[in-house]
């Protein structure tokens, strides 16, 4: 692997993943909340909105592709 001054650039992280995921205890797990629950919620029944209003946790595969997105060079 070549160094950052060899390569002459920087991986930037992703922005909008920053702004959604949150990491947990050893950074394993992720977690994010439900969209579609912030407004025009008239129409949407109990149970629906409810169920949005619920924590979204990323599984061993999610996990795995956000540690890559959100830390480019690793944890070190």
């Amino acid at each position: 692997m070549t160094s950052v001054a060899e390569a002459g650039y920087k991986i930037k992280s992703h922005s909008g993943a920053k702004k959604r995921f949150k990491s947990l205890g050893s950074g394993s797990t992720f977690k994010r909340a439900f969209a579609n629950h912030q407004h025009l919620n008239v129409h949407k029944s109990p149970a629906r909105k409810n169920r949005l209003a619920q924590t979204a946790y990323s599984t061993s595969t999610q996990s795995h592709k956000l540690k890559k997105v959100l830390l480019p060079y690793g944890s070190n």
